[in-house]
């Protein structure tokens, strides 16, 4: 049931008289702060919110895209992984893996920006 439906069965049963003008109070603030409470956490949404990046790649985009969630400028990702990839090749394999599993920003999300491609 979504929240709009226990606040309108709420709303209904003070109109009728059977919940007093307290107790609705008191059950649609437990609702909202429910709804509060399941709400994501930022730190999902910007993790599912990756997408590598189009524009700013040399091989697949991925340092673009950990650069656009994170802040930090591309060439530390690149520089980071570059040393990862001196410590046993974990480096190339992390990169492979966000290659493979992170998708690519949408084309359509370029153009309501504002930015067009050629080709």
């Amino acid at each position: 049931m979504s929240i709009s439906d226990e606040l309108e069965k709420l709303g209904e049963l003070h109109r009728r008289g059977v919940l007093a003008d307290d107790e609705f109070t008191r059950a649609k603030a437990r609702v909202l702060s429910d709804a509060e409470r399941s709400r994501p956490d930022p730190t999902v949404h910007a993790i599912n919110a990756m997408r590598r990046s189009r524009d700013q790649r040399w091989l697949g985009g991925v340092c673009g895209g950990l650069a656009g969630i994170t802040g930090l400028s591309t060439w530390v990702w690149r520089l980071m992984f570059a040393l990862l990839a001196l410590c046993g090749g974990t480096g190339v394999l992390v990169y492979a893996l966000l290659w493979i599993f992170v998708p690519e920003e949408d084309a359509r999300a370029d153009n309501e920006q504002g930015r067009f491609r050629a080709g």
